[in-house]
């Protein structure tokens, strides 16, 4: 049931819990120093905790606990059987080719039972085209695989089996139990010198600590306060990777990178992929425009262009498209490569001095003759990063866009989710919650303002499996396009597209982040 992409009929039905009215108080971001405590707080829930947990509930029924005795036990790629349903002699571009899939353990016997995470993809590497499969779980150990054949040409099937289904529970179980994978240290001014102390999500020590609270949305951090040094004199910040597993010895080795990955369809040739009917001709799609829908996949690479299944993305002069445009880019370095794409193509957009340092500081480019404001700045804790980062102008986005006008020139994209994954699936719930009830707010004051969340990027799929696995990932975007589905936004789909690219880089290459940025020029122009 963790397959990409895999269809209406498995994707998370939360809106039923995300209709709960709005608090709409409001509050500031609070600097104090306070007694150890929990980040939940044992009060009564408010609406958000309740929110919280109803989707987290929803959540936890997607992906049932999977007994785990033995690695045996567990899917085999290689003993599982895919067979191509209906093979043809020849192939038509527009067709459909579907594959059943069995899956086995690594004993050869049938799964009663599916949930494990598979990644569909097609691709032809001379033709520069690439596309995500759809996956169809039924529960049962089958799985139903379908690839829509957008061009012609030999055409590659590739299934892989990213984790079983075991790996999956067990890595869901393990997420939801500490906030301590990820260490913060947090650097204070001192006169000319500066202190370190420990930071975090959540604290346990007997210390008095620093709590750096949004109050409106509830949301905090904490450092451990330094003896006779105000809380306010946070400045720094850097994170590092603390060795602490909740995974048992038994479960880690699920995520060595032999088991990771796993070509399913290995047996299967490449087959050739013929236009075929020369009268029969395909509608015009129209131009792609803000709020359509999107479909499963959503699209093909083809001579490493993105084109979209239900529309047509037209060429856009990019200066032409944003004149008079204010750019707000808010979120993680997936989308700061956005404002380093924008300022590599328009060499008349020149950046702003805003006396900030390092990797993480906030950027602002101008071209001062076309008047384009273009803006990108991080979210707010939690940022995992090992370089050294300032923190004295940190803000939250819902912050940011509680205190942005809004207007038919202001264009807000928001991209969050990978620095999240380390951590409690709740941390993620509440920032994406709060952050729907700020874009509401916003609509509602200025309801010409373009609101557009990018997904997430698929990522590197060995490395450091429990903290940033792709699993992660795709439970956050299932999410994320759930949580904000009422209101009037528009999602580049960002997961699908890095699929198809076959990128498993969480920084892809500018022709990713090219497609990307065409998608958001055919919505405001």
């Amino acid at each position: 049931m963790f397959n990409e992409l895999i269809g209406h009929c498995l994707q998370l039905k939360l809106w039923t819990v995300l209709k709960l009215p709005i608090s709409l108080h409001h509050g500031n971001f609070i600097m104090k120093s306070c007694p150890a405590a929990p980040l939940d707080p044992a009060v009564s829930p408010t609406e958000t905790e309740l929110r919280i947990k109803g989707i987290k509930e929803k959540l936890d029924q997607l992906i049932p606990p999977r007994p785990f005795t033995h690695v045996s036990s567990t899917t085999s790629a290689t003993h599982s059987k895919a067979t191509l349903l209906s093979p043809q002699d020849t192939y038509c571009r527009g067709d459909q080719l579907d594959v059943l899939l069995e899956v086995r353990d690594h004993l050869g016997r049938r799964k009663e039972y599916g949930g494990d995470f598979l990644r569909a993809r097609m691709s032809s590497p001379a033709l520069k085209a690439g596309a995500s499969g759809k996956v169809t779980d039924f529960n049962n150990g089958t799985y139903l695989v379908s690839f829509t054949l957008f061009w012609e040409g030999r055409v590659s099937l590739s299934l892989l089996l990213i984790l079983p289904s075991e790996g999956v529970s067990a890595l869901w179980r393990a997420r939801n139990q500490g906030y301590d994978r990820v260490t913060f240290t947090g650097q204070f001014a001192n006169g000319t010198s500066h202190v370190n102390t420990d930071c975090a999500l959540v604290l346990n020590s007997s210390a008095e600590l620093c709590e750096y609270l949004d109050s409106r949305d509830q949301e905090a951090f904490y450092c451990v306060k330094p003896p006779h040094i105000p809380c306010a004199a946070l400045t720094l910040m850097h994170s590092k990777n603390k060795d602490v597993s909740y995974l048992s010895k038994r479960e880690r080795s699920l995520f060595e990178r032999s088991n990771v990955g796993i070509e399913m369809m290995e047996k299967f040739d490449a087959i050739t992929v013929s236009k075929c009917n020369t009268e029969k001709t395909a509608p015009m799609k129209k131009k792609c425009k803000f709020g359509m829908a999107s479909t499963i996949p959503s699209g093909h690479v083809w001579k490493d262009t993105w084109n979209p299944v239900s529309c047509s993305l037209a060429p856009i002069e990019m200066k032409e498209c944003l004149r008079g445009k204010f750019i707000h880019l808010m979120g993680d370095s997936t989308i700061r490569q956005w404002i380093e794409y924008f300022k590599s193509s328009m060499k008349t957009l020149k950046s702003v001095d805003l006396h900030e340092s390092g990797k993480f500081q906030k950027q602002f480019a101008v071209d001062l003759d076309k008047n384009i404001k273009i803006q990108w700045q991080k979210h707010s804790y939690p940022l995992v990063a090992s370089l050294t980062y300032s923190v004295k102008e940190i803000e939250y986005i819902a912050r940011v866009i509680d205190r942005t006008g809004g207007g038919k020139s202001t264009i807000i994209v928001i991209s969050l989710g990978q620095h999240f994954r380390p951590f409690p699936i709740n941390v993620f719930l509440r920032r994406a919650l709060s952050i729907h009830d700020a874009v509401q707010r916003l609509l509602l004051r200025s309801p010409d303002t373009v609101v557009i969340i990018k997904a997430e990027n698929i990522r590197e799929m060995h490395s450091d499996v429990e903290r940033f696995s792709d699993f992660h990932g795709y439970i956050q975007y299932l999410a994320i396009k759930d949580i904000f589905q009422d209101l009037n936004v528009s999602i580049i789909d960002a997961w699908d597209i890095t699929i198809a690219y076959g990128t498993n880089n969480v920084h892809p290459s500018q022709s990713v982040v090219r497609n990307q940025i065409n998608i958001l020029l055919n919505f405001i122009c």
